[in-house]
This record gives C-alpha cells, structure tokens and sequence, in this order.
C-alpha cells in the first residue's frame, strides 16, 4: 500500500523481467492491479515479515533465488510509525531491514563468488532531522542512514552498492493518525499535516527515478514532488 503499491506501479512502466513482492499481509486485489498493469512482467507474491530470524529470511531468499536464478535490486521498505511500540519499530524499521540486508549477503557477495548487487532502502526525512515528537521512529530512520552508508563503503569488498531514498511527509495512512512517544504531543498528526505535504505518486515517481540514477551511496529526498541529493558533512572520521 502507499509508497510502495505506487512505487510498484511506476517501475511496471519500466523494462523489467520480475517483480518480486515480499510483504505480511496478502492483497490478492493489489496483485492482480499489478500484473494486469504491465502482462511482460512477471510478478509474484511471497508472504514474508521482516522481524523473522535471518534463518528464515535466507530459506525464503534461497527459494526465490532457485526460481529467478538473479536478483537486480533489493528494495527495504517495511515500515511502522507508532512509538507506543517502541521494541516492533525498531525491529521493523531497523533490525529487519539489516537482517534482510544480511541475508541477501549470501547470494550476492563477491567474496562468496557473488554477482554483486544494489540496495535500496528506505529512510525518511525523519533521519535527517528527527520529529522530535518520535523519537523511536526518527531514530530508527537515522540508523537506516548510517547503515546504508556504511554499506556503500563497502561495496569495493562485497560488490554490493547501496544508497537511501528518504521521503518527506508523504499522504498515506502511515501519516493519519499516529502515537507519539510517552504521548508528549497526542495531536502530532494534526499537526504535522497543517503543514505541506506530498501525495504517494508523486513520491513513487521521484523514487524510481533514484532507483534509475543508482548512484552508490547517495542520499536521496523525496519531498513535496522534488528530488534532491543531500550532501552530508563529515564531522568526523574513524581514519580506517
């Protein structure tokens, strides 16, 4: 849904071979929308969560690579936004995404004799600088960042590249109604939608147009119908 169902939408416009979709919940109609949209791309489903052990995530990865044979992109984009659930954000919005991450790794890295790959995954604004309101959230978003810029360092040694996409405050359900942390502000979502906002297609272009780009370690905003490379200052280096 959001994003990613417009997301998906816009990608079907391009020249794929497969579109694999992993997701908790299953939405036989959203499915169907898809592959009637673009019938030379084939699309599957696979019921997946992400908060599973990376076990789980490298059997259901070992499946689907016996089918594909090669996998181009993998895209992290589960998400929550609730900081009254302090410990599922941060397993969805954080460790799952490095689990999944970490899974993949298995197929694709070339010390492993690995093809390589390319990781796109899913930030938000909110990494940049926090909704101080969600902390939890903003949190998670920032470690997203920095986890993904780490991965584009290393992509000399495992071959994979990586970089983000980061949405502004985008119209989904995810944005309507929401918890704040310790409920410090309960009128959060009012609030934050007074101010301008973005529909989902109009993000979904701008987010295909960065996969497009491909640019190893970018950080990309995705903000009220915009696309911008955000330059980030080195305010300190580790010197390994």
């Amino acid at each position: 849904g959001g994003i990613g169902l417009d997301t998906s939408k816009e990608l079907l416009k391009r020249d794929l071979k497969n579109l694999v979709i992993l997701d908790r919940i299953k939405n036989p109609a959203a499915i169907a929308e898809l592959k009637a949209l673009n019938p030379k791309v084939c699309v599957t489903f696979y019921p997946y969560d992400v908060t599973v052990p990376i076990a789980e995530t490298t059997k259901l990865l070992k499946t689907i690579f016996a089918q594909l044979k090669t996998i181009d992109v993998l895209i992290n984009g589960a998400g929550i936004l609730d900081d009254h659930q302090i410990e599922r954000t941060i397993a969805v919005n954080y460790t799952g995404l490095v689990n999944t991450t970490t899974a993949i790794m298995e197929f694709w890295d070339k010390r492993k004799c690995g093809p390589g790959g390319i990781i796109c995954n899913i930030g938000s604004v909110t990494g940049f600088n926090a909704i101080y309101q969600v902390p939890v959230y903003s949190g998670t978003k920032a470690a997203v960042v920095n986890f993904t810029s780490s991965l584009a360092k290393l992509a000399p040694i495992t071959g994979v590249t990586a970089y983000t996409v980061n949405p502004g405050i985008t119209r989904t359900t995810l944005v309507q109604k929401f918890n704040s942390w310790l409920d410090v502000e309960p009128q959060v979502a009012k609030k934050l939608l007074a101010h301008p906002t973005q529909p989902p297609l109009a993000c979904a272009e701008n987010f295909v147009k960065a996969i497009e780009l491909n640019q190893n370690g970018a950080l990309w905003k995705l903000d009220l119908g915009t696309l911008e490379a955000i330059k980030w200052c080195k305010h300190w280096d580790s010197g390994i």
